[in-house]
């Protein structure tokens, strides 16, 4: 009785449906197009990059890292608030400046924070640190200076064998930098560099690494993403190394990146991040921003999800919006 009161019912027809089946159609489409997707668009699954990595593939990047640190011209030192007052590096649009409100929270000096603290924290396991360590911090800011620039411009025709930096040249043009590289070298070799700046000392594991993960964001960083395709030009924000997806709701924050104004302005990251709050603002309150909540009945895009239905009113000679 049911099936022939639904048979006879022309406006709501019914038909057989094998729901099971449907399901396991889609499961084997959508599996086989994540297998295809997978294998052409997936990143590589790559452990953390590690200081220990660099000392052992590239060490005089490590070299390089640890001089900028200690002559203050690493990125850090000269990117302003939340780590130091920089003049002039806050990135501003007006009036309007949070990294400025925020001020100074995680203050940070690179060459004590990433070099002289990690390497005095061994001087118990490595007594031959002590003295270079106290010629460098009894020199004066000139000296220090220019021990750094002596070693950086010798440092690309210098040699790393099994840990130790050969710098060409004088050794009084260089101080007391070569015994504090070679012993820079010998721990990050050791893999515990990254606890030594976080000043982890026993068993427990750090909860904060903001230290140690600022170590390698500047040269190292950017030659590792390079080689993986995963720099800022090649949508690098949405790639993510490992077994899971990386973060792609951020494909519109890495859009504005790539295009005008944002590409070419010195407050990108803030001119992005207002941007973006604009347009989520925008979304949120369009059922009560007037012409904008109109323009579904306007565009009409409705009766073209359901001209179905539309057809069939119009044949019945319905009167429908």
């Amino acid at each position: 009785m049911q099936r022939q009161a639904n048979k006879g019912n022309s406006a709501y027809p019914q038909m057989p449906y094998d729901l099971i089946k449907e399901l396991f159609i889609a499961l084997g489409i959508m599996g086989a197009l994540v297998l295809i997707l997978s294998a052409v668009f997936s990143t590589p699954d790559v452990p953390v990059l590690s200081a220990k990595q660099v000392a052992a593939q590239d060490p005089k990047v490590l070299i390089q890292t640890a001089l900028d640190d200690l002559s203050q011209q690493d990125p850090i030192s000269t990117y302003g608030q939340p780590y130091n007052n920089t003049p002039g590096a806050a990135q501003s649009l007006g009036f309007i400046s949070p990294q400025i409100w925020g001020g100074v929270h995680i203050p940070i000096n690179s060459a004590q924070a990433e070099v002289l603290s990690p390497l005095q924290s061994i001087t118990s396991m490595d007594p031959a640190l002590i003295q270079p360590l106290q010629t460098w911090s009894q020199a004066t800011d000139k000296q220090q200076a220019s021990w750094i620039d002596s070693v950086n411009k010798v440092l690309p025709d210098s040699t790393v064998s099994q840990g130790q930096v050969t710098l060409k040249g004088s050794a009084l043009d260089y101080g007391p930098v070569p015994e504090l590289l070679n012993g820079y070298l010998s721990l990050a070799q050791s893999g515990l560099l990254e606890s030594a700046i976080d000043g982890v000392q026993g068993p427990a594991a750090a909860t904060d690494r903001t230290k140690s993960m600022l170590l390698l964001q500047d040269q190292a960083d950017q030659q590792y993403a390079d080689k993986l395709n995963m720099t800022g030009d090649q949508w690098g924000i949405i790639k993510e190394t490992g077994n899971y997806p990386g973060a792609v709701w951020l494909w519109y924050y890495t859009m504005l990146y790539q295009i005008p104004p944002f590409n070419s302005s010195d407050a990108a990251d803030l001119l992005v991040v207002l941007t973006v709050l604009a347009v989520t603002l925008a979304l949120m309150f369009t059922p009560f921003i007037p012409g904008l909540r109109s323009l579904p009945k306007w565009l009409k895009v409705y009766r073209l999800i359901w001209r179905d239905y539309y057809k069939s009113q119009g044949k019945k000679g319905g009167s429908v919006q």
